[in-house]
């Protein structure tokens, strides 16, 4: 019974407040209300619209020349490493390796390569001796031979047994020339391998010597180019390493083994920007389009250039590149003008890319713009509501877009007015865009 008295108090009390309310007190939640359900609303105008495009870029240099430790046996020591950022010229020492232990490996081929020379001569001196000694022994033979055919003719004169003994002499004798002269000849042959083996040696040693000094040699590297040094991170015995581990450059007095990129020479004078668009801006960038590039170390200061290069295939960043897909974006290249030396690799740049300029479009901020079921579409004033309408986009910028399918002054809602579940094209399609100041861009 309390219970429902309490209740009942409470229902009174309700009751009296808002009989109490004025009318302005009415009107104020009214209006509340009214504030809540407004949508907010553009209308379409015909203008003009650039087909600009904004981005972000790195300065990079558009030649550089990297300085390897050349192939040598076992490890060298630095003895004089130019610091990063020396400006150097094209023949200027940059780096420079102890060269004792090649000068020994040097000392070590002559040493082998005047050996294998003495046994060369050896073997020309015991080869002329032996061709000496096996003429003698042919004419010799000869002479036997000879000797042995004249007994013969005189069998008719000697007794049977006599002439029996003088034939057996001459085939005697003919066998030993014969095997005599193929003996001289083997011999022959035997020297001229023994001597092509040992010439072939002597090849190999002066080559090693030759090798061995052409390192000796290469241990001093100079700039292939004009430009600046920059220094490499040396990882000499580093096993394994995480991210954010850091790594001190080169010095003089470290130890380096073949194949290790010690510095790098950058050309300054000739600089270029590297920077990435979105699939949806493909179509408005081409090679020779004019450019602005503000450079965020020179703020206020814009150079000119123009679109060197862009990638006829998307980017997908690799393993550790952003996801394939929506994201998608263009490698292009820019080329700068009325470079003045002051400019470093590595530095972010804003990019304007000055595009072809549409005439008497329908235009509508890229906000009014929906996709549903595959479909563009834009939400368009029908009464006291919005009616959704099938458009095609004929261009699109990274504000604006120009359609087809709407008529000139119609109102079209900003935002989602029915609250079912559409999106608006990905933000990832759209350049990003950068704080350019110098001109303004259509769109």
């Amino acid at each position: 019974m309390k219970r429902r008295m309490t209740l009942l108090g409470a229902l009174l009390v309700i009751i009296v407040v808002v009989l109490s309310l004025s009318s302005r007190d009415v009107d104020a939640l009214q209006g509340f209300g009214a504030a809540e359900r407004q949508i907010p609303t553009a209308r379409v105008a015909r203008g003009d619209l650039e087909l600009g495009v904004r981005t972000v870029g790195e300065l990079r240099a558009a030649s550089s020349a990297q300085l390897i430790v050349p192939p040598v046996r076992g490890t060298l020591q630095i003895v004089k490493l130019l610091p990063t950022g020396t400006r150097v010229k094209k023949g200027d020492v940059i780096i420079e390796f102890d060269p004792s232990e090649q000068e020994y490996f040097v000392e070590q081929a002559r040493s082998e390569l005047m050996q294998a020379e003495q046994e060369i001569t050896k073997a020309k001196a015991d080869a002329a001796v032996t061709a000496a000694q096996d003429q003698v022994g042919l004419i010799s033979a000869g002479y036997a031979l000879r000797r042995a055919e004249l007994d013969v003719s005189r069998n008719e004169l000697l007794s049977q047994i006599d002439g029996q003994k003088n034939m057996l002499n001459l085939d005697e004798a003919k066998r030993r020339l014969e095997q005599l002269t193929q003996d001289v000849e083997s011999r022959k042959k035997q020297n001229v391998a023994n001597l092509a083996v040992l010439e072939e040696r002597r090849n190999r040693e002066r080559l090693q010597m030759m090798r061995a000094q052409r390192t000796i040699e290469m241990l001093q590297m100079t700039s292939p180019i004009d430009g600046i040094v920059a220094v490499k991170e040396s990882m000499e015995g580093v096993m394994f390493f995480t991210t954010g581990m850091t790594f001190p450059e080169y010095r003089q007095g470290d130890l380096t083994s073949s194949g290790r990129t010690i510095a790098e020479v950058v050309d300054i004078d000739h600089m270029e920007v590297l920077a990435r668009i979105a699939e949806s801006e493909r179509g408005n960038v081409n090679p020779g389009q004019v450019v602005e590039v503000q450079i965020d170390t020179q703020p206020g200061r814009v150079y000119s250039g123009k679109v060197k290069t862009i990638s006829g295939q998307a980017s997908r960043g690799g393993m550790f590149g952003p996801p394939s897909g929506p994201s998608r974006r263009f490698d292009v290249t820019f080329e700068l003008d009325n470079l003045d030396g002051s400019l470093r690799p590595g530095v972010t740049t804003q990019v304007a890319i000055r595009g072809q300029e549409v005439k008497g479009a329908l235009l509508l901020p890229r906000q009014a713009l929906f996709e549903k079921d595959g479909e563009q579409i834009v939400y368009v004033r029908d009464g006291a509501g919005f009616a959704a309408r099938k458009v095609k986009v004929l261009h699109r910028t990274e504000s604006r877009v120009a359609l087809d399918g709407i008529q000139e002054n119609e109102e079209v809602a900003l935002v989602n007015p029915t609250g079912q579940t559409t999106t608006q094209p990905s933000p990832s399609k759209a350049a990003p865009a950068g704080p350019m100041t110098p001109r303004k861009m259509g769109g």
